[in-house]
C-alpha cells in the first residue's frame, strides 16, 4: 500500500509539472524597449520588426509566407505511383509583396506542383532528395519559376520538411 501511495504522488507531480511547463511555454513574454514601450515576442523569441514613425514596418524587414498545406508530389514508376514526396516549402519574401502573397496562394501553389511534378517526372531529383544537390534543385528550379508569377520581391525558397513515402 506505501509503494502505490508513493507512485500515486509521482503521477500527480509529473502530470501538475507538465500542465504547468506547458502553460509556461505558451504565455508570450514581455520586454520593455529603450522608449519604454512594451513589444511581447512570439513563443520562438523572434521579436516582430520594428516600425517607422508612420506605423509602417521597414521597408525591407524580410517576411516568412507559409503556405496552408504541404505539397505532395507523386512519384511514378511503370505508369502507377509508386511514393508520394510531401514538403513543407515556406517563402522569404519583401514585406511590399505580403499581401499578394497571400491574394495569390492558389496561383503560387499551382507554379510550385507544377514546377515539383515537372522535377518528379526528372527521374533523379527526388530518387536521391537527401543529397544536397538535389535539395538545391528543388529549391533553385521552384524560386525560378515562381518569378513568372510575381516578377521580384521573393528572396528564398526555405524547403522546412522533406518525406517520402512508399506505397
Amino acid at each position: 500500500m506505501k509503494h502505490v501511495i508513493s507512485a500515486l504522488v509521482a503521477v500527480i507531480f509529473i502530470v501538475a509539472g507538465g500542465f504547468g511547463g506547458h502553460f509556461l511555454k505558451s504565455q508570450p513574454s514581455a520586454s520593455a524597449n529603450s522608449e519604454g514601450h512594451v513589444e511581447k515576442a512570439d513563443t520562438h523569441g523572434a521579436k516582430k520588426p520594428k516600425k517607422d514613425s508612420h506605423g509602417k514596418p521597414p521597408s525591407s524587414a524580410v517576411v516568412y509566407y507559409k503556405f496552408s498545406r504541404e505539397f505532395v508530389v507523386p512519384l511514378m514508376r511503370d505508369n502507377r505511383v509508386d511514393s508520394l514526396i510531401i514538403l513543407n516549402i515556406n517563402l522569404e519574401a519583401d514585406s511590399k509583396v505580403s499581401q499578394e502573397l497571400f491574394s495569390m496562394e492558389p496561383k503560387l501553389r499551382d507554379n510550385i506542383m507544377t514546377t515539383l511534378i515537372m522535377l518528379s517526372n526528372d527521374g533523379t531529383t527526388f530518387e536521391s532528395f537527401g543529397d544536397v544537390e538535389s535539395y538545391e534543385t528543388i529549391r533553385s528550379m521552384v524560386a525560378l519559376n515562381l518569378k513568372n508569377v510575381i516578377a521580384s520581391g521573393i528572396q528564398n525558397v526555405l524547403i522546412l520538411d522533406i518525406a517520402k513515402q512508399e506505397l
